[in-house]
This record gives structure tokens, C-alpha cells and sequence, in this order.
């Protein structure tokens, strides 16, 4: 009898917050069981989903009796829990390749981060849901992602990945938003592309087979949805 995985993401694979979990779950090669939220419907707002994230975002993660919700946070938790399993330096291997670690993913959710979500919604969601596009926005968004892609060049001109020579979190967590945007925009793809270093290292992580099944997950038909279990 095949064994239920104790680990669920709640969310679909869509979102760059889920896939980012999805992504960590793969390379440390655990089982989980996905159950899409259809956020059209506002199941994600429900009072049985709000028990789970209480924020009424995506994702929401069970693991037996735990449940958590922001990415970066259910990422670190898998690492830890998980040690063993899979890719075992993707939170590194002892105080100094962690604490490189965790300077990079800083630096991907503090500046990378916001200006590389503002290009996500204008340029690859907005034109889904038929919303008007802000050309202002995205002008600002390019010129602080700019920027950033200058320090990563820099960086990565040191080193093979972010945190040092080894893939890991600080890498993965940049996954999801530049897939949407190098395939959303030729302009935004020659910021990447453009540089040398930065080229190199997106080619290399963006290839790596745990992203490409969430990429393939991303454009399956979704499954039909679940709510999620009613607490006690």
C-alpha cells in the first residue's frame, strides 16, 4: 500500500509564492500532496482556509499536525526538518555557508524581491485578467531590478551561485518570479540576459529538474479543487 504523504501545499502551482515551495519540496526530495486553492471562487478567504492562513493567501502548508504559511518561512522549516533527504546543502552546512545563505535570501526578498513582483503582475498577470497594464510602474520596476542585476553580476562573477559554489535556497528562491518575467517581456529578459554572469546562473538554475516539473505543474490543466479540511 502506497504511503500518504503527511506534507500538503495548499495553492496553485501558478502562484510564484506556491511554486517557490514546491520547488524547495522537490529538491529535498519529499512527497507531498497538492490541493489547489481556486482563488477565483475566493476559496482562499473562506472561513476553513483562513484557519490555515490567516492572512487569506497562498500557500498554506500542513505537515501532520503543523501548519504554516509564508514561502520563504515553509522553505527554512523543510530544510531543517529534512535535513537528510534530497539536496542536503540547500540550507548549507554549518554557521557559514547558512549564514551566506540567509544574506542572499534577504537580499531576494528585500530587493529583489518587490520590483521583480511589481513586473509578474503588470506584465504577465495584468493581461490574463484583462487588467490595464501601468507603464510608469514597470518603467520604475526595470530601473530598481537594474540595479540589482548589477550587484548580482558583480557577485556572480565571485562565485558560481549566489551563497557560494553550491546551489541553494538564496538561488531557488529567484526561481518563480524570473521565469514569469523573462517569458513576459524581451526587454526584461535582456536585463538578464544582457549580463554575462547573471545569464549563466539563470541557464544554470533554471534547469535544474526540480524547476522544470514545477514549470510542467504550472502548465497542466489544474486538478479540480479541494477545500481544505474543516477544523475542529
Amino acid at each position: 500500500m502506497a504511503t500518504v504523504p503527511s506534507v500538503t501545499v495548499y495553492g496553485p502551482p501558478m502562484s510564484t509564492a506556491v511554486s517557490r515551495v514546491l520547488a524547495c519540496l522537490l529538491e529535498k526530495d519529499v512527497d507531498f500532496h497538492l490541493l489547489p486553492v481556486d482563488m477565483s471562487k475566493r476559496q482562499h478567504k473562506s472561513p476553513d482556509f483562513l484557519k490555515i492562513q490567516p492572512f487569506g493567501q497562498v500557500p498554506a502548508f500542513q505537515d501532520s499536525d503543523l501548519t504554516l504559511f509564508e514561502s520563504r518561512a515553509i522553505c527554512r522549516y523543510v530544510c531543517d526538518k529534512y535535513s537528510e533527504r534530497g539536496n542536503k546543502r540547500l540550507l548549507g552546512l554549518g554557521l557559514l555557508e547558512r549564514a551566506s545563505i540567509e544574506q542572499w535570501l534577504e537580499a531576494e526578498s528585500q530587493s529583489f524581491n518587490p520590483p521583480s513582483s511589481t513586473l509578474v503582475f503588470q506584465l504577465a498577470f495584468a493581461p490574463r485578467m484583462k487588467l490595464k497594464q501601468d507603464p510608469k510602474a514597470i518603467d520604475q520596476a526595470e530601473a530598481k531590478l537594474s540595479d540589482v542585476l548589477d550587484v548580482y553580476e558583480r557577485r556572480l562573477g565571485e562565485s558560481r551561485f549566489l551563497a557560494g559554489e553550491e546551489f541553494t535556497l538564496a538561488d531557488l528562491s529567484h526561481l518563480p518570479n524570473t521565469q514569469y518575467v523573462v517569458d513576459a517581456s524581451e526587454k526584461v529578459r535582456g536585463l538578464f540576459f544582457g549580463r554575462e554572469n547573471v545569464r549563466r546562473w539563470w541557464e544554470e538554475i533554471s534547469s535544474r529538474p526540480s524547476w522544470v516539473k514545477v514549470v510542467e505543474m504550472q502548465r497542466s490543466p489544474p486538478p479540480p479543487t479541494t477545500p481544505p479540511p474543516k477544523s475542529a
